[in-house]
C-alpha cells in the first residue's frame, strides 16, 4: 500500500512547448517504486487562462477536477469543469485541458506512462 498527501509533494513548474497562457506546475503523485509501467498519477495546476495546446495520447487519459474551474475540449466540444467531474479521453483523440481565465484550475492526470504524447497544434 502507498498513501500519497498532495501537501507532501514536491512541485514542478511544466515547461515546454505544451503550454500556454500562464504558469504551470505538476506533482507526480508515484513514483518509480509504485508506479511501474502500468499507471502515471499527477496533479496538474493551472494558474488562471493557463492551457495547454490540442494534444494526443497513444493511450487513455482521465482527468478528475480537484480545484477551481477549468475547461476540456476536444475538435468539436467544449465544456466548462469543477470539482468532482472526471473525464475521459480516448486514445488518439485531439484535445486540450485549462483553466478559465478567471479562475485556477487543478486536476489529476491518470494515464500510462508508457503513453506518447503529441502536440497537434492549434
Amino acid at each position: 500500500m502507498k498513501i500519497v498527501n498532495l501537501k507532501s509533494v514536491d512541485e514542478n513548474e511544466a515547461t515546454g512547448p505544451l503550454f500556454l497562457g500562464g504558469k504551470v506546475h505538476t506533482q507526480s503523485l508515484l513514483d518509480d517504486e509504485f508506479r511501474g509501467d502500468k499507471i502515471q498519477v499527477v496533479n496538474v495546476k493551472f494558474a488562471p487562462g493557463a492551457r495547454n495546446k490540442f494534444h494526443t495520447h497513444t493511450c487513455e487519459q482521465i482527468l478528475f477536477v480537484i480545484e477551481g474551474e477549468g475547461i476540456v475540449a476536444t475538435r468539436d466540444e467544449e465544456y466548462t469543469v469543477t470539482p468532482g467531474t472526471l473525464i475521459y479521453f480516448a486514445p488518439g483523440e485531439e484535445h486540450w485541458h485549462g483553466a478559465t481565465k478567471d479562475s485556477s484550475f487543478a486536476h489529476l492526470s491518470i494515464l500510462n506512462p508508457q503513453q506518447e504524447m503529441k502536440i497537434v497544434g492549434e
